[in-house]
């Protein structure tokens, strides 16, 4: 259970964050790992692509109703959510850190977190890879739209930039690598399915190299003087309450639509989580540098809660489920220790 609590990829990222803040990258430095950063992001979504089944997703296609929820939940009540915590939140932890919530209320659903809990949990796990991925693949273009119209333009990465060319930077950098990658899975499918160990580490090695890319600009420009302890517990609250309300709500809108345990369960997992992995990168397109850090801040706090959260969640399923429920043992039991 502790490594439910307190995994690898975790430490991985506070270990970042400390290096970062003691030894930025500046100058010509800043401008390499910038580079390199965009190949990273690149090879990231790539190998997202690459691991994606399709016929998991056409087994779980049939089931809309479903997938309509949790796109609801996921890309309406969440930016909803956003909105009316900003106001509470601004006052006490300031611009910068409310933003970061209203953008980690934008982002898509998780994918490997959400079908490993969803499985741990005895629910619907085709439902669940065919729900978190499109949420992922309709988050190319939903995210930034839902940025451009909830976060002031100050904090894009150009006062100048529209809608349409934050898109065009998304689709470049993370879509088209996606679909790459799906041409690719005939081909290297197999080597990822025998090397997942080598491709998780690429995999969230290329989150952690975007951590400290973002956190070393946010450093330089004085984030630890503006962020205080005091606004990170704050900003800990804030997160339990917004991850609170979307369990809740999640729980209750399967019940009162009369969808299956199984089905409910799906529901739960995938419409109440965000994607780290998605969003760093994503924040990394859509922001200014120097402000990138503090932005994905409030996503790196969500992130681990939302993951301590859903093992007790998940392992109190499972054993409250009954004899005839799904076991588990899919493609989708994966390492929990994941970047999503």
């Amino acid at each position: 259970m502790l490594m439910l609590l307190f995994d690898r990829f975790t430490i991985a990222l506070i270990v970042t964050v400390i290096i970062a803040s003691l030894l930025p990258c500046r100058g010509e430095a800043a401008r390499v790992f910038a580079i390199v950063t965009y190949v990273a992001i690149a090879l990231l979504f790539f190998l997202h692509g690459a691991k994606l089944s399709r016929e998991a997703i056409i087994a779980g296609l049939t089931h809309w109703r479903l997938h309509l929820l949790v796109f609801l939940c996921t890309f309406a009540m969440f930016p909803l959510l956003g909105i009316a915590l900003r106001p509470l939140a601004e006052p006490l932890i300031g611009t910068q850190l409310a933003l970061g919530l209203v953008f980690l209320c934008t982002l898509p659903s998780t994918v490997q977190s959400s079908i490993a809990f969803t499985s741990i949990a005895r629910g619907n796990v085709p439902a669940a890879v065919c729900s978190a991925s499109f949420s992922s693949l309709i988050g190319i273009v939903l995210t930034p739209l839902l940025v451009s119209a909830l976060i002031p333009v100050q904090g894009a990465a150009s006062g100048s930039t529209g809608a349409m060319d934050k898109i065009g930077d998304i689709v470049l950098q993370l879509f088209v690598p996606f679909v790459a990658g799906q041409i690719a899975r005939g081909f290297i499918g197999g080597f990822i399915a025998r090397h997942r160990l080598l491709v998780n580490t690429v995999d969230r090695g290329s989150i952690l190299l975007v951590v400290y890319t973002a956190f070393s600009a946010a450093v330089v420009e004085g984030l630890w003087h503006q962020v205080s302890a005091g606004a990170l517990i704050l900003l800990a609250l804030f997160s339990c309450l917004l991850l609170a309300i979307a369990l809740f709500a999640t729980d209750q809108f399967g019940k009162r639509f009369g969808f299956s345990r199984e089905d409910r369960i799906t529901i739960l997992f995938c419409g109440s989580k965000k994607s780290l992995a998605s969003g760093v990168p994503m924040a990394n397109v859509l922001f200014a540098s120097s402000v990138v850090g503090t932005i994905v801040l409030p996503l790196m706090v969500f992130h681990q809660i939302q993951l301590m959260v859903c093992a007790v969640l998940a392992q109190r399923y499972a054993l409250t489920a009954p004899a005839t429920a799904q076991e588990p043992g899919s493609p989708a039991d994966e390492d929990l220790n994941t970047a999503n």
